[in-house]
């Protein structure tokens, strides 16, 4: 049991809720520790008396927020901001007084979510500007965004409480924003963990549906599934690999329904409800193990992605095929690293939170996300190192700018103001562009280029410069002619041709799939409109 002695009082045992929160943080030094039960009797006192749809305590819904982070490994900034991101607007508390009590970064990540929370829903145009200032905020510190993601988590598992007529509002606003946002972040578990939260409430017919085919096509059948997983290990181990673990993963309930909505309800055409996860130590490990499984099981032709060699644009990475496992049963094998696994459950999280290794020294993962490390503070890097996070009060603050943030953030931030005028179109666009499937096209040259499903040459050949787009006369699809307005594929290969006397015209809106696509196809034809009037 943790205690803390005062000058001023006899020593008391921490509360329960405290103490667990502080257990996953492996904190080192006593100012550490004090940084966050500070942060905890400071938030206490705020909401004191505030109750939730509940009837629990407001402290409550702060903690449960603060213990997420601290459950995947975030330091006492992080926290302590977790702990107080409601008290400037529950609370008579000002930003001065986090910041004299906490120091500068925990003060601008509190006004940060904030406000986020500034804006509430009354009607579609104030929505879509809350929305703006959602990308505007993480596009300045990703920190705000992980904050924001942890306290939608907590309220998406507590909608039961919510009045009905705030519960699927809030329910479809988790599912079509904030689960893709943890997607593109790369936070696969807290994507999934909102998903389960919000379904039941968003479509609660289609969630028994799902939930009933789900069972029939024995989705609860962890018997069969460990009899595939204890095969598969017992033939790897046979051909003398010792160093691998194995875990099953079972599908979440809504990526279900999607996909069964994307296969017109057809459960037998779905073969991933199932999946064994092969985690090994380095990359080659990964690629002889997937020699082993193709040796041994028949694999089903056009079930093999290779997430390594082509990682996502969220800097998911893995090996995904797909088995016949001799029994008449069909299942998913993913191989991927310890590395990889660590950032395919928490993504960007993964790339600066303070870890503790089995052999008790201090790791960080690395690698498919190095850009983070542009627009996250230093001071939260030298957090990570286990240093006091108000001990780097003489750091001059950084001015972020938009090349140092992820693309697909960028982008959602340059969508023009004048889509303000049309908020249905803004959230249309948002979601068909930046949180539906993706697929990866190449140039000739084996570049990839990341673009929404059902994209056009043209959306490709924007994606690529401007000024190819402005000149592009055609298009090669795999090596044939190709209209521009074909869907592309996965995988396609597409080549653009040029000409000086190629230019865009109204026509190209309606095959254009992207923001950008249009917004530089717009562009150029009322210029041309406008130079034609003078």
């Amino acid at each position: 049991m943790v205690i803390l002695g005062t000058t001023n009082d006899k020593a008391k045992p921490l509360p329960a809720a405290l103490q667990k929160l502080l257990s996953p943080m492996s904190l080192e030094r006593k100012e550490d520790h004090e940084f966050v039960i500070r942060a905890y009797r400071f938030a206490r006192k705020a909401h004191r008396g505030q109750k939730r749809y509940s009837g629990e305590p407001y402290l409550a819904h702060v903690v449960a927020t603060a213990q997420y982070l601290a459950d995947i490994g975030m330091g006492p900034t992080m926290v302590a901001a977790a702990l107080l991101h409601d008290t400037l607007e529950d609370s008579d508390t000002d930003i001065a007084e986090i910041q004299k009590e906490f120091g500068d970064d925990v003060a601008y990540l509190v006004a940060g979510v904030t406000k986020l929370e500034s804006v509430r829903y009354h009607g579609m145009q104030r929505h879509t500007e809350s929305l703006r200032k959602l990308f505007a905020a993480t596009s300045e510190d990703v920190r705000v965004m992980l904050i924001k993601l942890s306290d939608r988590l907590h309220n998406a598992r507590t909608l039961e409480h919510v009045p009905e007529h705030k519960r699927e509002r809030i329910a479809l606003e988790t599912l079509e924003i904030f689960a893709p946002i943890a997607d593109r972040l790369g936070m696969g578990l807290m994507k999934r963990e909102l998903e389960d939260a919000a379904f039941p409430h968003a479509y609660p017919e289609e969630h028994k549906k799902v939930l009933t085919i789900f069972k029939e096509a024995g989705g609860e059948d962890r018997k069969r599934l460990e009899r595939i997983h204890n095969n598969v290990r017992k033939k790897i181990a046979e051909y003398g690999v010792r160093d691998f673990r194995t875990e099953n993963r079972v599908k979440g309930l809504y990526s279900l329904f999607q996909k069964l909505q994307r296969k017109e309800w057809d459960v037998t055409r779905i073969h991933d409800i199932w999946a064994l996860r092969i985690i090994v130590p380095t990359i080659p490990d990964c690629y002889t193990i997937l020699g082993i499984v193709h040796g041994e099981w028949t694999p089903m032709p056009g079930r093999f992605k290779d997430y390594i060699a082509f990682d996502k644009p969220n800097g998911y990475r893995s090996i995904h095929t797909t088995i016949n496992t001799g029994d008449g049963g069909i299942i998913e094998v993913q191989i991927r690293t310890e590395k990889m696994h660590d950032e395919a459950q928490f993504g960007i999280a993964s790339h600066f939170s303070y870890k503790v290794s089995h052999a008790g020294t201090q790791s960080r993962s690395t690698g498919a996300m190095n850009w983070i490390r542009q627009f996250i503070p230093a001071r939260l890097w030298m957090e990570g190192q286990g240093k006091h996070p108000s001990g780097e009060q003489k750091e001059q603050k950084r001015t972020y700018t938009n090349k140092e943030t992820p693309e697909w953030l960028q982008r959602v931030t340059e969508i023009p103001d004048d889509s303000m005028h049309s908020p249905d179109a803004f959230l249309a666009d948002i979601k068909s562009e930046f949180f539906t499937h993706r697929i990866f096209v190449f140039t000739p040259r084996g570049d990839v280029i990341d673009l929404p499903i059902d994209s056009s040459p043209i959306d490709f050949a924007y994606a690529i410069h401007s000024g190819i787009g402005n000149r592009m006369s055609g298009a090669k699809v795999n090596g044939k002619m190709a209209s521009l307005n074909t869907a592309l594929k996965n995988g396609d290969i597409v080549e653009i041709t040029t000409s000086k006397s190629a230019r865009p015209n109204q026509k190209w809106l309606a095959m254009a799939k992207t923001t950008l696509a249009k917004r530089h196809i717009r562009s150029y034809v009322q210029k041309e409109t406008h130079d034609a009037q003078r």
